[in-house]
Parts: structure tokens; sequence; C-alpha cells
């Protein structure tokens, strides 16, 4: 194999990363650029395609040129990327027609709503595992196409493409030659059959959605084309791509049933690998396409929580009480565990297992005496409340982790870890390598160039950092998640 590094593109929800690895997955070098959101309404979000088009080349050419890379010292190239997020783009000229709306985005909320009413949603759920909600991408297609002039009908003509993230950035590293995404990312649209691995006409049909418009679908591990001069300075092939959630469970080695993950970045995101068994949820939950390699379809029960980092985001930009993420560790070490105030980051509705768009944020339970420390920690915490939310509809469904291996920027903060195994009531892993995601599409890029041969082998090149042991009294948690479910119920709509 020619070439003596990997290279893998994190394409996420509010920055852009590149990663170099050496042929063991270690890192080499790395960069990171973020780009702006776009708010135009209450509940709307979106991004502009060309921002993130420009963040990903100066990432990849910044990271290259840390190591005095060219295209030839690149064995392969892996991406993985912030899901659902829909782009529609001509063909021709490769001008994306609209903003890229963003999973957050809400705009649809009555549109999900109408077809619910219409019965549509047990046949959706059945053939894509997913619900009927706005986060996915179906009817944000819909809506570009209703919305936009001249769209639908240019869509029909076949002169438009869609794709999630993965799709947009491959048809522009290949120069237009490459369509494609990949089953992960296809399984998070509402038009993706998961049990017949195929574009579903009758979804299709539904969603009013053109099949003109669609990528093909192939194995994370595959051959999805020739990255050009225009990004990383000659031809390099893209072997990797999975959905960003998707990656970190294969970047922490979760390929036997029933291992969990959970990955906090812009949102919380709990996958338990569930084999061969497309299982259903009977508690909202999402059944997923986990991994599709050389053929073989592993699914996944997945839960969503819409704001997590996100929640330490707006700590810092809108409320101004932090400078940091990073500083709201020192602040719960000092204020020790909240009980009476409780904030519910709804910022965006409730994800799983409460699928409550309309659902907004609160802070409860305020005194005279409360202050920003309070909020601080109150926030930290409701990120580890919606976990065991999660985990707590995953053992109802019969999938109870005895660990649960976490990654992201929040897992640096170990007070947060510490309390977040306290309310699981379950020993919280973290790997020396956090940054599972990324890891996870280079582990796949490595995989099809040759240089990694197993699932086996990638389990071997997992590392423990340290591992968090649950230590609250039964008492104090029930406390304390009795508190939560009231504030919860307090903001469903």
């Amino acid at each position: 194999m020619s070439g003596k590094y990997l290279l893998a593109i994190d394409q996420g929800t509010s920055s852009s990363r590149t990663v170099i690895y050496d042929h063991a997955t270690q890192i080499v070098t790395s960069a990171q650029k973020e780009f702006a959101q776009i708010y135009p309404q209450p509940g709307w979000v979106e991004h502009d395609p060309e921002a993130i088009w420009e963040s990903v080349t100066a990432v990849t050419r910044s990271a290259m040129q840390k190591v005095d890379a060219v295209a030839a010292d690149l064995s392969a190239i892996g991406i993985t990327n912030q899901r659902e997020t829909t782009v529609i783009w001509d063909r021709d000229t490769g001008e994306c027609v609209y903003n890229a709306i963003v999973w957050q985005d809400r705009r649809t909320a009555a549109f999900c709503q109408s077809l619910k009413d219409d019965g549509i949603e047990t046949v959706v759920t059945e053939k894509t595992g997913l619900r009927l909600d706005p986060y996915f991408s179906a009817t944000k297609i819909a809506w570009i196409l209703n919305n936009v002039d001249g769209v639908r009908e240019r869509a029909e003509r076949g002169q438009l493409a869609f794709g999630t993230i993965d799709t947009f950035l491959l048809w522009r590293l290949t120069g237009g030659r490459a369509h494609a995404t990949d089953a992960t990312n296809a399984s998070r649209t509402l038009l993706f059959n998961i049990h017949t691995q195929q574009w579903d006409d009758e979804l299709l049909k539904i969603f009013s959605v053109p099949r003109a418009l669609m990528p093909e679908v192939r194995d994370c591990a595959a051959d999805f084309g020739i990255a050009n001069d225009a990004c990383v300075g000659g031809n390099v092939p893209i072997c990797g791509i999975a959905g960003d959630q998707q990656a970190a469970l294969i970047g922490q080695a979760g390929f036997g049933d029933g291992m969990t993950k959970s990955t906090y970045g812009t949102g919380c995101f709990v996958i338990a690998n569930t084999g061969d068994t497309a299982l259903q949820s009977h508690n909202q939950l999402l059944t997923t396409v986990a991994m599709r390699i050389d053929g073989a379809v592993t699914y996944g029960l997945e839960g969503s929580v819409f704001v997590a980092g996100s929640a330490m985001q707006w700590l810092r930009d809108e409320l101004r009480i932090i400078d940091s993420a990073a500083e709201s560790e020192a602040i719960a070490e000092r204020t020790g565990v909240v009980a009476d105030v409780h904030v519910v980051p709804a910022f965006a509705g409730l994800g799983a297992p409460h699928w409550d768009p309309d659902a907004r944020g609160a802070i409860l339970g305020l005194t005279r005496g409360s202050g920003r420390e309070d909020i601080v920690t109150a926030t930290l915490q409701a990120v580890a409340y919606q976990t065991r939310d999660l985990i707590d509809a995953m053992s109802d469904d019969g999938i109870e982790p005895s660990v649960i291996r976490v990654d992201g920027g929040m897992v640096a903060n170990d007070w947060f870890l510490q309390f977040l195994a306290d309310i699981l009531d379950i020993p919280v892993e973290r790997p020396v390598n956090v940054e599972s995601t990324v890891l996870g599409a280079a582990y796949l890029a490595g995989y099809r160039a040759g240089i990694v041969t197993s699932a086996d082998e990638l389990a071997t090149l997992w590392r423990r950092d340290r591992i968090f042991q649950p230590g609250m009294d039964n008492e104090q948690r029930r406390q304390l998640l009795q508190g939560w479910q009231d504030a919860v119920s307090r903001v469903r709509s």
C-alpha cells in the first residue's frame, strides 16, 4: 500500500476537523475550524454549504502542511459527518439551491404531525426504524422542494442531487464524479428501507421525493471514488464513510452484540450494537444501521439527545456565565451535586424517548440564593439525566449494558463522568483517544485499504484511559431522578 498516512475528515455540526493517522492509527496531527450557525427563525437551523466546504478544505490542507504531507503520502481518506443534515445541489454546476438544513432544525414539525394524523407513522417506522420527526432528512428535502422556486421541477428532471453532508463532500472531493452515500447515513433519511437495504419507493412517494435525487448506497468501507486536487492536491482513494454516531461505535470497537457507546458532542447519542437483529423499540428509540461491512449489516438501537455540548456553548455564548466549557468542571467540583435547580435544555425540542418537537428549554427551581454555579452544574447534570432516560428505555427494550464507553468533547470532564456513572449506576469507560468518531472513519478507510485486516485487529487497538465506578447511594439517585422527571414534565408541550 502506497502512502504512510490515513486521513480522516470529521465534518461536525459546529466545526470541521481533519486528523492524520499513521498506519497504527496513532494521531500524527490534526486541524480544526469552526463555522457559523444560521438561525433564520425560531426552531430553524441552517449552515452555508460553501462554508462547510471551505472549512473542510482549509483544515485538510492545514493538517497536511503540518507534516509536509502530499497526496502520495496518503493511503486513503475516511469521512464521517453530522447526520440527517440535508443539502440539494445542481448536478452541472455543483451550486446548492438552498442552505443546508441542519439535523436540529424543527421547521417541518407541522408536516410530521400531519403525516402522523394520517396514520403514516407505522409504515415509516416499520421500514426505517425511525420516528416521524423533523430530525430526519425526508421532510427537510420536501421543504426545499416545496419552498424554493423551481427546485421541484429541476429535481424531477434529474438536474439536482440530494445528499447528507458525506455525499456533498464526496461530490466536491471527486469533482462531481461520485454521488454516493453509505448505509449508515442512508438509514437516517426516512427514505431507506433498513431491511431491504434499498431506497424505498413507497417512502419516496409518501414524502414526494423524486428518486432521481438519490445517491447510490454503498458499504461503510468501500471504494467511494478518488479525491482530486481540489482538496488534497492529488489523487487519493476515499475508502470509508459513516455517519458520526456509527463511526464513534466503530472507533470504540463496539463490534460485539450489546456493546454500547455514548458520544457527547453537540448532542448526546447512545448506540447499542444489536447484531443482525433490527430490534424494534417499544420506548421510542430508533433502530438504525450501525455498520455495513463486506455486505453484512449490523443494526443498532439508538437514543438521541439534541442538546449536550451545545448546552455548554449556550452557557458560554448566550448566558456568558462561563468563559469556556472546561471551566464547568472546576465549578461543579466546588458546587457538588445540585438537587433543587434543574436545567432542561430543550432548545430544539426533546429527542428520545420523548420526541416532543414543541418542548422548550427552562431553568426550574431557582431561589434567591441560586447563582451561576448552580446553573452550570445543573446543566452538566441535565446531560447525564438525559442519558439515563435513554439507558432506561434501552433496558426496557431488553438491552442492558454492563458498561458504557464514552467519547466526545465533554468526556474530558472527570466530574461529569463520575456523576454520569453515579446516575446511570453503570461503570463508564473513557478511552485514551476520546475522538472516537474521526477514529472510526480512519478505521473504515484503513480496512478497505488493506491496512487493518479485521474487526478483531481493530478491537486490540482500543485502549482504556480510565473507568468511573458508580458510588452514589440508591436513595439519593432516586430523588435526583424524580426531580429531573418533574422538571421534564413541566416543559412538555
